[in-house]
């Protein structure tokens, strides 16, 4: 696994500050993505935070997004703002439930006071770009857009990733919010749309993450880690090297 995902040696420009992990839609990556930025930071010297605003699905028994990226990164601080019982987008989750909604001012106070103490704080979002997340139907990218953050997007490898993709970069530069992407699924076997995604994919590639990745133990997912992951979020992939060994 480590040879396809290493890349080159590059002079570093990494990412500080509070960073958006998003995505191109739900199931695409975003936690483990997460918890390979946590870990790559981490392992570079950075005092990481790790903020969900809101977990829906909690009655599904799964392991909470928050426990999986705490599991496998070790970062410094893991915080989950709310949590609702449906699979729902969270604003919807919160009505069902008949909790009170998660506002915006709420989000930003939490997330600012984890940026205080921490040299990176990721910031994992629920769905894509535009789900409603609280009172008043904010969403991640009006989120993203009041911090100054950077955003990463996590996007698929296959089929009908170059329009979502292009979408959501689109909604991002709109608000004027910078953005990285990141393929959260790399699969072991690319296939024929794989490889030609790889190219055509719009905005500035910062990584690719293994299809499996969340499955490793976690001292294997931490010291792999940073193979996923370009320069800017603190790696060592080359996205050059990598569309290369695609061909």
């Amino acid at each position: 696994m480590t040879d396809l995902f290493e890349g080159s040696t590059v002079i570093p420009v990494p990412l500080t500050g509070p960073v958006v992990v998003t995505g191109t839609d739900t199931g695409v990556g975003k936690t483990i993505v997460t918890a390979a930025i946590a870990a790559t930071a981490t392992a570079a010297g950075l005092s990481v935070a790790v903020v969900k605003p809101a977990q829906t699905g909690t009655a599904d028994g799964d392991e909470p997004d928050a426990r999986t990226v705490a599991r496998l990164a070790e970062p410094a601080s893991v915080r989950t703002l709310a949590e609702y019982p449906d699979p729902l987008a969270p604003l919807a989750a919160a009505r069902v439930a008949g909790e009170d909604a998660l506002t915006a001012v709420m989000a930003q106070l939490a997330i600012r006071g984890a940026a205080e103490n921490h040299d990176l704080t990721l910031i994992e979002g629920a769905g894509g770009l535009l789900v409603p997340m609280g009172e008043g139907g904010w969403t991640v990218l009006d989120l993203a857009a009041a911090l100054d953050a950077t955003a990463v997007v996590v996007a698929r490898a296959g089929l009908g990733t170059l329009n979502h993709t292009a979408l959501t970069l689109e909604a991002l530069a709109r608000r004027g919010v910078p953005a990285l992407v990141v393929l959260g699924a790399w699969p072991a076997d690319p296939e024929l749309v794989h490889r030609t995604n790889l190219f055509d994919l719009p905005g500035e590639l910062a990584g690719a993450v293994p299809d499996g990745a969340g499955a490793l133990a976690p001292e294997l997912f931490r010291r792999e880690a940073p193979h996923w992951l370009a320069d800017r979020l603190h790696g060592r992939f080359d996205p050059v090297a990598f569309r290369s060994h695609s061909k």
